[in-house]
Order: C-alpha cells, then structure tokens, then sequence
C-alpha cells in the first residue's frame, strides 16, 4: 500500500508528459501545413517537386 501512490502518480504524470508531447506534435504540425500553404500561395514552391 505504501507504493500504491507513487506509482499510480507516476503512471498519471507520464501519461500527462507523453499526451503533452503529442498535442505539441499535432499543433506544430498544423503550423507548419498553414506555412507551407502560404508559402505555395505566394509562388514559392518545394524542392521536392522540381522536375
């Protein structure tokens, strides 16, 4: 029983930490797709898919 709650509070904070890192993932996602976007909306295109 003495362990019971630091390992359930360890459980919950790395649960925390690891869904933080995936929010920060998907919102600097969505920052760089809006980026890209303006930057092709002003004629500037990627390396990528020069032929």
């Amino acid at each position: 029983m003495s362990h019971t709650f630091f390992i359930a509070f360890s459980y919950i904070l790395t649960a925390l930490v690891v869904a933080g890192l995936i929010l920060r993932a998907v919102i600097d996602h969505r920052m760089q797709v809006r980026a890209l976007a303006d930057l092709e909306s002003r004629g500037i295109g990627r390396r990528s898919r020069r032929g």
